[in-house]
């Protein structure tokens, strides 16, 4: 039998299909010929376990070989005749070729496998193809198939020993870096490692009078029953440790894993590792690996687990998942979406059976799963209803409780005039020490929450639960971070405090991206006389920016701080005492003025408030703007005087720079100038 043929009939654009449209993605060649030789082995056995093949099965190892011209793939599955060589390699139907390459010209994923294509994917790196076959079935001719990329082929009768297959690839000129061992070696460590039928790739080395030569001994390369395709039964931790190790050789020992098997409503094995993340979630995505049958797929999964599950490493393997298919197809798919569902719901229960049965442990271990539970409570609404119950915050003792938990023990001393509970918290216990200390003295707990993505959760937590807020300890100062009943009032003159004000204020060094606020509280003379406070809402803001693109303009904004000046104590009396005897005779002249000003500026608000805004004469408002000047030059000559005592005061300076030195905001020659300040304050 001598024929020659045009392959399907309207497929005369397939082979410039084949080379332009998949050229992006040609290494998936090795793994469709070696997955179909995979198939037809399997077929074999089927066979022969319902009695339908008789013979010796013997030796099932698929090999793959190349020399400097030819990659050559073969099988001893059930081989073809050739009437399924023309049904199954000639008779590509397709609706037309035009339709096709339009639909499929930005997805060349799509193209293979979709269509059963697979054989043909060999295009992409060959100039010629040959299949030399011969079927299991008694008698059968051996057949030679062969085609030059053009829709022209030839198929004749051959002579082959064995039943099975060989496909041998003329590789192209462009192509010819695949002519290489370690180029295939390595494409089949990454889509055959697993396949369920021994591949064999070379032989086996030893090292002999100085270098390494080959044995008799077959080169396998894959796994045939890697451990999620065993039962749990079956397993000790340590093969679970080792699997990890084989596919993640340098990393650390993962915390703990789940076995997946599902029959029902869909087929899923796998296991997924709950790796050690402290922090960098970006360092850690996409190490699950999708299979189908054992078929390495891809390892990005984004849209077939949640996103917070791509934190999780190891194995999935679905034969419900379509091979060879677009990442817009695999995100609309509807297995793909109860997959994904399913998959988080093993998860939260087995982070619950764990907590459950060994909290110890769990806490233990707590550090290193925050991040990843943190991130599914953010991204997955579902996954946040299931994590509250064992979810956990962490204190500055180091004691681990369920929000629940925290909830009790708080209740009673952190909540504020309003009835609203206030969660008190730390980004850092050294640099926020002395603020720590002072939650501490009044009996408050202060939380510890130092991660990647604690301002998030702390948004989310006070969304979530009834009447709650978040403050960090050096946000306010202690009686105002819960506010029991009003805080004290400042009993001082108008005139005292804005001469207060302007002695630390004009002493505040000029930071870049920095500002300053200075504020009078009567806060008791037990209390530091200077505290320095960073408002909640801008600095988380800020925070949150660094992380979200969209809130970019938070992260430009200026850190802001407020001096906050206690004016109950000794030291802050003092200074204001000097200030007025040093101060009085310069300033009380100009003060009688301003005086007389700001009595004029009050007459004229009476008698324009009096009248609607047209009935004001020009006369009358540039009045009020020759006023509101000269009170404004007043004040500069008044601030003048002011600063010039503060800055020859050594304690307004060493106020200031203790309250920096405690958010450590005191560096450089400003460190310097401290230091020996403190020394001649000492003497």
């Amino acid at each position: 039998m001598n024929k020659n043929g045009n392959i399907g009939v309207t497929s005369e654009n397939i082979f410039p299909i084949i080379k332009k449209f998949l050229y992006s993605d040609h290494e998936i060649f090795l793994r469709e010929l070696v997955s179909n030789a995979v198939d037809a082995t399997q077929k074999l056995k089927t066979l022969s376990s319902v009695g339908e093949f008789k013979g010796e099965m013997g030796d099932l190892t698929v090999r793959v070989k190349f020399d400097d011209q030819t990659i050559t793939i073969s099988d001893r599955g059930i081989g073809m005749t050739a009437e399924e060589i023309d049904k199954y390699i000639n008779q590509i139907a397709f609706s037309g070729a035009e339709e096709f390459v339009e639909k499929y010209k930005n997805d060349a994923a799509a193209i293979i496998g979709h269509f059963g294509l697979g054989f043909y994917s060999s295009f992409m790196v060959s100039k010629k193809v040959e299949i030399v076959t011969k079927s299991y079935k008694e008698g059968a001719q051996a057949v030679k198939w062969s085609c030059d990329g053009t829709p022209t082929y030839t198929l004749e009768e051959t002579e082959k020993a064995d039943r099975g297959t060989d496909i041998i690839l003329y590789i192209d000129d462009e192509n010819k870096d695949f002519l290489n061992q370690q180029k295939i070696a390595g494409l089949l460590t990454k889509y055959c490692r697993f396949l369920p039928v021994p591949i064999a790739f070379g032989k086996k080395q030893e090292w002999k009078d100085g270098k390494y030569v080959d044995t008799d001994e077959d080169n396998i390369v894959n796994d045939t029953t890697p451990a999620w395709v065993r039962k749990p039964a079956e397993l000790k931790d340590e093969d679970y440790k080792k699997f990890y190790q084989d596919l993640y050789p340098m990393s650390d020992e993962p915390l703990f894993w789940i076995h997946l098997n599902v029959d029902y409503p869909f087929n899923l094995t796998g296991i997924l590792y709950f790796p050690r993340i402290k922090s960098n979630i970006d360092l850690h995505r996409n190490k699950i690996q999708l299979y189908c049958n054992q078929v390495f797929v891809t390892d990005s999964v984004e849209g077939i687990v949640p996103e917070f599950l791509t934190l999780l490493h190891g194995v999935i393997d679905s034969p419900d998942i379509p091979l060879n298919v677009s990442r817009s197809y695999l995100q609309s798919d509807q297995n793909v979406k109860k997959i994904s569902s399913h998959i988080t719901k093993k998860v939260a229960d087995r982070l619950e059976e764990i907590f459950k049965a060994d909290r110890k442990q769990f806490e233990e271990k707590w550090d290193y799963l925050k991040l990843f539970i943190q991130y599914g409570m953010l991204t997955d609404e579902k996954f946040y209803d299931r994590a509250a119950k064992f979810a956990l915050l962490k204190d500055i003792d180091d004691k681990y409780f369920t929000l629940d938990e925290y909830k009790t023990l708080i209740k009673d001393n952190q909540t504020d005039k309003d009835g609203t509970l206030v969660y008190l918290y730390t980004t850092n216990k050294n640099e926020q020490y002395s603020y720590i200390q002072a939650a501490k003295d009044k009996g408050y707990s202060v939380l510890v929450m130092n991660g990647q993505l604690d301002v998030h959760a702390i948004g989310q937590l006070e969304q979530k639960l009834d009447k709650v807020r978040f403050v960090r300890v050096d946000s306010d100062t202690i009686d105002r971070l819960i506010p029991k009943e009003e805080v004290g009032k400042v009993s001082l003159e108008e005139e005292q405090r804005e001469a207060l004000q302007e002695i630390f204020k004009s002493q505040l060094p000029k930071l870049e991206k920095t500002e300053f606020m200075v504020t009078l509280e009567a806060m008791g003379s037990n209390s530091n006389p200077v505290v320095l406070t960073q408002g909640e809402y801008m600095r988380r803001m800020r925070e949150m920016s660094a992380m979200q693109p969209g809130m970019a303009f938070y992260g430009e904004m200026p850190d802001s701080y407020n001096l906050v000046i206690n004016t109950d104590h000794a030291l802050v009396k003092d200074i204001l005492e000097n200030e007025e005897s040093a101060c009085n005779e310069k300033l009380q002249p100009i003060l009688a003025d301003m005086k007389g000003w700001k009595a004029r500026q009050s007459d004229l608000r009476e008698t324009q408030n009096s009248k609607k805004e047209e009935e004001i004469t020009e006369a009358e408002k540039e009045d009020m703007t020759n006023t509101n000047k000269k009170i404004a030059e007043l004040r500069v000559e008044c601030n003048k005087i002011i600063a010039e005592y503060a800055a020859g005061n050594k304690k307004v300076s060493q106020l200031i720079d203790l309250a920096l030195l405690s958010n450590g905001l005191l560096k450089g020659e400003a460190l310097s100038n401290f230091i020996k300040r403190s020394v001649d304050l000492i003497h």
